[in-house]
């Protein structure tokens, strides 16, 4: 029998950071996807891990999945061969019902794909990461914040014993009447990005410097004039050294960098932090899949006359709507393979859209997902994600391997949720900050055509990177 996911709306509406501040920013498993600040619509997500959530890894080059129950310190995690894919599946085996059908919200994984799963995917040579390749967090309560109707509901699925079910009942029993007791009046001042220091600012080091970028263009530009690729997505990494709190870096990258597909997710010494405006792979209960690759770059203006010039030049730009149109071109392609028949359309094409700090040139291509295929059939067709390679993909990553010379990580990869109803959210992991244990670093870089001019290729790696190493106090460009 399918379990039930059962659901209670609270009587009044919260914000989603005043109860991130006052219920989970000490969780060490915890999820936020946030929907921003200021959202009129959508939905953002609350969860933390208890005794019996089951949490998941994966190492692609060992092609091994780790199991565990992290918060029980008696149970021992369990490492087997196995494919991540298979793992997840079986959590998501029985499809749930709803109360109130699919507005209850999504429960089910909470997590990141990481870039070298994809390249075990596309059986491409990659390098080991110091993150897991995948990592995720089976959420099974949570709290949906419907930025819409105003409304906060806790939501959770249908437990498989009676000791779990009164501990269920308990947690939305004492979590309703605490987030009631939340008063934002006294919530303190609004989120801002972390104060500099009156000590020298670490040190932002650069896996590329500029002179070397430089030389990467023009390698790219060379395998694009032989006929490899037509387009390669090149990164630069950005480590700093420095170990802050996750939770409080956070508010203030939500703060400098508003996003509707924010995310906080914090698997213990790990933890993503992302201002990721790029969807790339939403699945609803429907069956209809979409994608929005980003592709085409401008940094906003200093006042409304140079930030329209800016946006009409990344409008007219020759190389960005190139750009942009041989993604849209792949993720026809890469949806084609699990779609019906005829069903891949691109409804939206070389839109603008704006945000903190860049315009970004943005098209959206839908496809209606084959029966009996499912979320993980269309994450295993399309990943990592166009925007994020180049093309054609397996050429494209080929080259790229050989050049970025070294792992991306979480950066460049994918992360949200896959729920129990079939249905699926994952925003592109770009304009982020992954902490660990080692320090901090951010991924940044941009694709490079024929036509692509090293210095400005520059200045977009550096533009991407400015606003994340300001919350991390850091210096914002390379060392010429």
């Amino acid at each position: 029998m399918p379990r039930r996911i059962h659901s209670r709306t609270l009587p009044a509406w919260k914000d989603p950071g005043s109860v991130f501040r006052a219920r989970y920013a000490e969780a060490t498993y915890a999820v936020w996807l946030d929907g921003g600040a200021d959202a009129a619509s959508g939905t953002s997500v609350l969860a933390a891990g208890h005794p019996g959530s089951v949490f998941v890894t994966a190492d692609a080059m060992a092609a091994t999945v780790t199991s565990s129950t992290p918060l029980d310190a008696r149970a021992a995690p369990v490492t087997q061969a196995a494919s991540v894919f298979d793992a997840l599946a079986a959590g998501l085996g029985e499809v749930a019902t709803g109360e109130h059908g699919s507005g209850s919200g999504p429960l089910g994984w909470f997590g990141w794909f990481g870039y070298e799963l994809g390249a075990y995917l596309n059986d491409v040579p990659a390098e080991r990461a110091e993150t897991p390749d995948a990592a995720f967090l089976f959420v099974d309560r949570a709290i949906m914040f419907d930025h819409d109707a105003r409304e906060v509901r806790l939501t959770w699925l249908e437990a498989d014993s009676e000791a779990e079910a009164v501990a269920a009942a308990a947690w939305a029993e004492e979590l309703g009447a605490a987030i009631a007791a939340i008063d934002e009046s006294a919530a303190g001042e609004p989120d801002l990005p972390a104060a500099k220091p009156h000590f020298a600012p670490p040190a932002a080091r650069w896996r590329h410097d500029p002179r070397h970028y430089a030389e990467l263009i023009a390698r790219c530009q060379d395998a694009i004039l032989r006929g490899d690729a037509y387009q390669l997505c090149l990164t630069n990494r950005v480590d700093v050294d420095v170990r802050p709190d996750p939770a409080t870096t956070y508010l203030a990258l939500r703060a400098s960098s508003p996003s509707h597909h924010g995310g906080y997710v914090r698997f213990g010494d790990i933890a993503l932090l992302s201002a990721s405006p790029e969807l790339f792979l939403h699945v609803d209960t429907d069956r209809i899949v979409s994608t929005r690759p980003m592709k085409g770059t401008r940094p906003r203006g200093t006042d409304a006359a140079v930030d329209a010039a800016l946006r009409r030049e990344l409008v007219e730009s020759e190389k960005e709507r190139a750009e942009n149109l041989m993604i849209v071109d792949l993720m026809r392609n890469d949806l084609g393979r699990i779609a019906e028949l005829g069903s891949v359309s691109v409804p939206s094409l070389l839109a603008v859209e704006e945000y903190a700090h860049v315009h970004q040139l943005v098209s959206t291509i839908e496809a209606r997902l084959r029966h009996p295929l499912t979320a993980l059939d269309v994450v295993q067709a399309a990943f990592p994600a166009g925007s994020m390679t180049g093309a054609p993909k397996h050429s494209a990553m080929t080259i790229l391997h050989e050049l970025e010379a070294g792992p991306r990580g979480v950066y460049s990869g994918a992360f949200g949720y896959l729920a129990v109803d079939g249905s699926a959210d994952l925003a592109m992991v770009i304009r982020s900050i992954v902490l660990t244990p080692a320090g901090a670093s951010i991924g940044t870089g941009g694709g490079i055509t024929a036509l692509s001019v090293a210095d400005e290729e520059i200045e977009e790696t550096r533009v991407k990177a400015r606003a994340l190493l300001a919350v991390l106090g850091a210096a914002s460009d390379p060392a010429e």
